[in-house]
């Protein structure tokens, strides 16, 4: 969700609007989504690079601005029978931050409609070190064996472990970068840049992403038609 800074400096306005106006437009993006059928929508909210290098006045009004998002979005994600989950180092969040995500995902836990993942304090390469620490504590535990593992193992040791693959990233506001984004699950991902700031990422802008990836043919490396594949 690139271009909130950018937006709020051409307008003359401080950074923090821009994070407020794109935190408005999750919403209105989430529920589009939801009514045009997409199974899983994913979020990059906030990177680890991003949580360790901003000033620290800025990642502390994006945390009030994300938990304020968690607590006022419940009523939404309720309506639409959305499920909300998270994904990143979230134990580094501040705790009354974690606390409202839990209840979010709780309360959501039962919605059987699109699934909402918020990827915060994410990154790519952490998530597959984390995957790797977990699976040599199995391994020294005498629980997995190194012939045991493969691409279905190592997935389930993942943040997302038990969601669907990447079928489409969007990429808002020209940035030409995979940026340490959901990298195992984007390995035949459709991409989609637009200049767009993400701000003024509609509905309209929305379906154009969507109907430019219908346009697309998914070979997953084959040569032939692609075989029916479940995805996001």
């Amino acid at each position: 969700m690139d271009g909130n800074g950018r937006w709020a400096l051409r307008r003359g306005k401080r950074r923090a609007s821009g994070h407020q106006a794109g935190a408005v437009r999750v919403r209105g993006i989430t529920t589009e989504c939801a009514k045009i059928g997409v199974e899983q929508l994913t979020v990059y909210a906030l990177s680890v690079e991003n949580y360790k290098s901003r000033p620290r006045a800025e990642i502390g009004a994006l945390m009030r601005l994300f938990r304020r998002y968690l607590v006022d979005e419940r009523p939404t994600l309720m309506e639409n029978d959305i499920r909300f989950r998270a994904v990143g180092r979230l134990d580094e969040l501040p705790a009354n931050v974690l606390t409202e995500l839990r209840k979010t995902e709780e309360m959501t836990a039962k919605n059987l409609g699109m699934v909402l993942c918020v990827a915060v304090n994410y990154g790519g390469r952490a998530e597959i070190a984390d995957a790797a620490r977990a699976l040599v504590r199995e391994a020294k535990a005498g629980r997995v064996r190194a012939e045991d593992v493969d691409e279905n193992l190592f997935g389930a040791h993942l943040y997302t472990a038990g969601m669907p693959d990447v079928d489409l990233v969007v990429r808002t506001a020209g940035e030409m970068r995979v940026s340490n984004f959901l990298l195992w699950q984007s390995w035949y991902a459709e991409l989609y840049v637009t200049d767009v700031l993400w701000p003024d990422f509609d509905e309209n802008e929305l379906h154009k992403a969507v109907h430019e990836y219908a346009r697309r043919e998914r070979k997953f490396g084959r040569v032939g038609p692609p075989k029916e594949r479940r995805g996001t």
